[in-house]
């Protein structure tokens, strides 16, 4: 009775910790890798490299959408719906850009994003203006590696 009053107990810290874990991670912030070098020099300055960065999430700004020219966002692909992409937010809903082909006013509801690194970014100017409610939070500083520890913004 003793084993398995004990793994019991695991069970429900364990069942416990894990919704805890998601909802903090669904509703407030998380913790995720940048790939490529779209967004480089501020997210994985080195080239070739293997260790990738890691940057916080801050979610707080999905309620009224609250975002900024120059926040660097995280959102999914308006054309593959689980690619995830981190891109700084060039124009706000109103605002007029001049891309390269045209100058495209971004409609309401919607933002223009831009990689740092345009020789090798997919973004407004690939797909467009993207809906604001495809943008999952807001990054807000590098966590990983411990020497590229810093604030964004």
């Amino acid at each position: 009775m003793g084993i398995q009053n004990l793994l019991w107990q695991v069970t429900k810290k364990a069942f416990t910790g894990g919704i805890i874990g998601l909802t903090i991670s669904d509703r407030c912030c998380s913790v995720v890798p940048v790939r490529g070098d779209s967004m480089s020099p501020t997210f994985n300055p080195q080239r070739n490299s293997y260790l990738d960065d890691y940057v916080f999430v801050e979610k707080f700004c999905l309620q009224d959408y609250k975002f900024a020219r120059g926040d660097v966002v995280v959102f999914s692909s308006p054309t593959h719906y689980r690619d995830r992409y981190i891109k700084r937010i060039v124009g706000m809903p109103g605002e007029w850009i001049s891309s390269s082909r045209d100058v495209i006013r971004v409609p309401e509801g919607h933002c223009w994003v831009e990689g740092d690194n345009k020789s090798s970014s997919l973004d407004s100017r690939t797909f467009g203006p993207i809906p604001l409610g495809l943008i999952k939070g807001r990054v807000t500083g590098v966590v990983w590696p411990p020497q590229r520890v810093s604030k964004i913004g």
